[in-house]
């Protein structure tokens, strides 16, 4: 076995492989970014190596920069985690010409299995079913384009590199494939540092599920079971069980057989899961998707439901061990089922959500597992991936563990920035998903349905007492500044705090003893602790955190800070607003009144501008699209929503903040 190990990867995959290494006695290097000097991970390992600033192709993807960490600090092996290099067959070269283990596959396996096209070709080859679609190297846009005719719509098309979903783009009418096949050359080239590109032909309700394999270096092959992975949004996975309880055990056994085809037909070692797509109306029909050829995010299921570390067995067949466990003892005991917290706003569209964690606090309890790399004080920056964390709940039975994993989510709190915790939970709740009707266009189809959770009266209450009584209790308070309405005399005032709820919404709470007094309704509120109130003889838990120092000698109001409210996996930031600022926005709304608006393209998150489609000055229709902005692996299209000049704040590769105006549409009239 190594005596050291260094793990080529950040965030909560990196301290999940730190975990096993310590459990083994191994010793742990860690590598980080600028960005990640004070991350988990760099703190949890043996010792910590800084390989490059922050973008990732200057640092986690600088192969030059990570073997050189391995040779300086005398690791045996590199774990590549998943994401990455992780299946980069340069890397894994690299590795063996500087005398170093890849624990992973052979550059074999890597070379075929990380080209998709390729990799339908070998698989159909070896007998294994796959989709109608088209793989041949190197076709233009002009080709794909007459390949999709022939196809026939909806198609979805994929680059030929790298996973995860990212750079997929289904296409539904002829007429959206040329914007859709740029988005997903310049999504794959940036990813991957491969454009080509592939088209399949978009199979309506499937459902995905996969295999995980294990495989030594004396020709053994084993599969563990497999895991549903329908419920997706925009291809990446969102809640992942295992087992399947679509499959019949004759089905599970053939598409296991079928998945170790696969890896035998490459020569594979290690760990790696084949992807499949099965017909929720012929669950015993399955099609090859493509092979991951590393650790799945989604291993902890499986790991739940066979007791093995994949980790450690990672470890022992990369040092040569043989694979002692057969087929034969691999048994699926009990359901498990895992939801993957992301920095991320739901209410607008998803996209990524940066900044510091105020407060972070994890569930635990019989059959619960939390995989994650954030802490209080952690920077979640725009860089990278904006997963978080995994919550992951294990039971004898299915309807047991979902009530687990709601459990869990409820009692995951993290504040200073938007998470997917409540749309995980309503998710959970859903009845399609809880009777196991899954296919992977579920969410989307789902979404227009969902409410959100809105600020109501008691949140709003319960977070003006907190913050008055906060204030009150500043080392700055003195009776002028306590903001309290305290008046010579002995007479008080009502205390009137604004918050802003959303861009161009305010709410005002006026404060009056116990009672306060929101949209024209008077409540009595009770304070009973820090986080616990009574409104209206309600009883009701919020977790309160606020952003920023706190404020100098003589401030009456944290204006402009945020505070965030938080409860039972819900969060919401409420932005203080001054008297300063109310009176600025009247005097604005006078100004611009009987006058045309000109809209203002704003960046919907902090993110890079990469491309502009339009030049300053140009006139644009009504949907046409001004510029992307990327951030987190994701990019958003900004278009015009009225015909108009489009005037240019921005040019590409500028860094844009949340809210950053990008460009305005002025019309006949308006003002600039």
């Amino acid at each position: 076995m190594f005596k050291s190990v260094l793990v080529a990867n950040r965030g909560e995959i990196a301290s999940r492989v730190i975990r096993t290494l310590r459990d083994l006695g191994i010793r742990s290097i860690a590598v980080y970014s600028d960005a990640d000097a004070n991350a988990k991970h760099v703190s949890e390992a043996d010792e910590a190596v800084r390989i490059g600033p922050a973008p990732a192709i200057k640092s986690y993807l600088s192969i030059p920069a990570i073997i050189e960490a391995a040779k300086r600090t005398g690791a045996e092996a590199i774990h590549p985690g998943y994401g990455f290099l992780s299946e980069n067959s340069e890397f894994a070269e690299s590795c063996k010409k500087a005398g170093i283990v890849f624990i992973g596959p052979g550059v074999e396996a890597l070379a075929m299995m990380g080209d998709k096209i390729r990799a339908k070709e070998h698989v159909s080859a070896a007998g294994v079913p796959v989709i109608r679609g088209v793989n041949s190297p190197g076709l233009t846009d002009k080709q794909l384009a007459e390949s999709a005719a022939e196809i026939g719509y909806p198609i979805l098309i994929k680059p030929s590199a790298g996973g995860g979903g990212k750079g997929m783009e289904p296409v539904f009418k002829p007429e959206e494939l040329s914007d859709a096949l740029a988005t997903a050359r310049r999504v794959a080239k940036s990813s991957f540092g491969d454009d080509t590109l592939l088209l399949e032909r978009l199979v309506s309700s499937p459902r995905h599920i996969e295999v995980q394999l294990m495989a030594d270096s004396h020709g053994n092959v084993i599969h563990l079971g497999e895991r549903e992975c329908s419920l997706q949004r925009r291809h990446q996975k969102v809640i992942e069980e295992a087992p399947s309880v679509l499959l019949s055990e004759d089905t599970r056994a053939r598409i296991g057989e079928a998945a170790c085809t696969v890896a035998q037909s490459v020569n594979y070692l290690g760990a790696g899961t084949v992807e499949f797509l099965v017909s929720d109306d012929k669950p015993d029909e399955f099609f090859f998707m493509e092979m991951n050829t590393r650790l799945q995010v989604e291993h902890p299921v499986t790991e739940m439901v066979t007791g093995l570390d994949l980790v450690e067995w990672q470890l022992r067949v990369a040092a040569g061990e043989v694979l002692t466990i057969q087929q034969e003892d691999v048994k699926l005991n009990g359901h498990a089922i895992e939801a993957r917290v992301y920095a991320e706003d739901p209410e607008r569209g998803f996209l990524p959500s940066t900044g510091t964690v105020l407060e972070y606090s994890e569930a635990s309890g019989e059959g619960i597992r939390i995989d994650g790399a954030i802490k209080k004080g952690a920077v979640v920056p725009p860089d990278y991936d904006p997963m978080l964390a995994k919550v992951i709940a294990w039971a004898t039975t299915r309807d047991q563990a979902l009530a687990r994993l709601d459990t869990a989510l409820a009692e995951t709190e993290v504040l200073g920035l938007r998470t997917n915790i409540e749309y995980l939970r309503m998710l959970l709740a859903d009845e399609a998903v809880r009777a196991g009707r899954l296919d992977t266009t579920l969410i989307e189809r789902k979404l227009p349905e969902l409410q959100f959770r809105k600020p109501d009266a008691a949140l709003l209450c319960a977070a003006a007492v907190w913050l008055s009584e906060t204030r009150q209790k500043s080392a700055n308070s003195t009776p002028w500044t306590a903001a309290r309405g305290w008046r010579m005399g002995g007479a008080t005032a009502p205390v009137t705090i604004q918050f802003q709820i959303a861009p161009g919404e305010t709410k005002q709470v006026s404060l009056d003893g116990q009672f306060a007094t929101v949209d024209g309704e008077t409540h009595k509120v009770v304070r009973i602790s820090d986080s616990q109130f009574e409104i209206d003889s309600v009883e009701s838990r919020w977790s309160f955190a606020l952003d920023g120092e706190a404020p100098s000698a003589g401030q009456t109001l944290w204006a402009g800070q945020t505070l965030w409210v938080g409860q039972a996996g819900f969060s919401l930031p409420l932005v203080v607003v001054s008297r300063e600022a109310r009176v600025a926005k009247l005097l604005e709304e006078r100004q611009l009144e009987g006058k045309p608006a000109s809209p203002e393209l704003r960046s919907p998150m902090p993110g890079t501008v990469v491309a502009v489609a339009v030049t300053d000055g140009d006139q644009v229709e009504v949907g046409q699209t001004i510029a992307s902005i990327e951030a987190m692996k994701m990019e958003h299209k900004l278009v015009a929503p009225i015909a108009g000049s489009a005037k240019l704040r921005v040019k590409v590769g500028d860094l844009v903040k949340l809210d950053q105006i990008v460009a305005t549409i002025e019309v006949e009239g308006a003002e600039a």
